[in-house]
């Protein structure tokens, strides 16, 4: 029942995450709604998974603020979006710190790539880069799945 009830979650997940993306290349927006979605059923995922409220839960918990932090310094910057902001927070509540690392690390590399991606579509366009507005959301969803992959579905295999 634990592995069925995991792989609702998981796949309640994957849904919430693939409906952010399609929201965010649509309108360049996230909602609160599916950031608070994605957050709201972190819990039901530790305690599917098992995981002590010492230290397991309090590291998931530590560590997602930590990364809200770090990149609500970048929204108050207007460096990013705050739909954005919200959905890594959301996220890293879901990720034991190393696969968190990696998804951070996957969200920059493939955040950059669509940056300068879409910069290239501009110029041939002919378009004001200064006005373009990435949709963030895309790196941070695919990071995140790419994260998903190796250290929670392999689980069942």
């Amino acid at each position: 029942m634990g592995a069925i009830f995991s792989a609702v979650l998981l796949g309640a997940l994957v849904l919430l995450l693939l409906a952010a993306g399609v929201q965010d290349v649509r309108t360049r927006e996230i909602g609160n709604r599916r950031n608070a979605a994605i957050a709201l059923l972190a819990p039901a995922w530790w305690w599917a998974q098992g995981l002590a409220a010492w230290p397991d839960i309090a590291l998931q918990i530590g560590s997602a603020a930590l990364v809200f932090a770090l990149f609500a310094g970048a929204f108050a910057l207007g460096q990013m979006g705050g739909g954005d902001v919200k959905l890594i927070g959301a996220v890293a509540l879901w990720l034991p710190l190393l696969p968190l690392l990696r998804m951070l690390v996957g969200m920059a590399l493939l955040g950059g790539a669509l940056t300068l991606a879409m910069l290239a579509y501009a110029r041939l366009r002919r378009h004001d880069v200064r006005s373009i507005e990435i949709p963030y959301g895309v790196a941070i969803i695919a990071a995140t799945l790419i994260a998903l992959h190796e250290p929670i579905l392999n689980r069942f295999g």
